[in-house]
């Protein structure tokens, strides 16, 4: 029996495009971006074997990692493109993500303050969820301390 999932399309082909970013990104990338109907921002990785944990699946950190940025950049995005740093953050793993899968996260706005949003989403491979987040993001552009 052959547990390897199918190969997933290149995510370009997907109307995915590669989101670049010089800094902590960029080692565990590349990372997919592409703007959803609702003008939030969903953010992809294919998992590679630089992903892999100690038992052959994506390590959760790297699913912390889509996540965190997935739902940050929506946080910039709520708060007018202002400065926006993670102050609270929780991941439920639901399922493993195995080698060569597509997994995506698509963010969802629950609220957003004068310096606080407050965001969640579910990390999915096609239509099986593998992770939910939530978290809380503070607006650092105009906001009082």
């Amino acid at each position: 029996m052959n547990d390897r999932p199918a190969a997933a399309p290149a995510p370009e082909s997907l109307g995915w495009e590669r989101f670049e970013d010089k800094g902590f990104i960029d080692h565990v990338g590349p990372l997919y971006v592409r703007r959803r109907a609702d003008g939030l921002r969903a953010f992809a990785f294919t998992a590679q074997p630089k992903h892999a944990n100690l038992i052959g699946v994506v390590h959760g950190g790297m699913l912390m990692t889509l996540a965190d940025r997935a739902l940050g950049v929506a946080a910039w995005d709520a708060a007018g493109g202002g400065a926006c740093v993670t102050i609270q953050f929780d991941m439920q793993f639901l399922s493993a993500v195995r080698m060569g899968e597509f997994a995506e996260m698509a963010p969802e706005i629950v609220r957003a303050t004068r310096s606080l949003v407050f965001l969640r989403g579910a990390l999915m491979v096609g239509d099986r969820a593998a992770a939910a987040a939530t978290g809380v993001w503070k607006i650092l552009k105009g906001a009082s301390d």
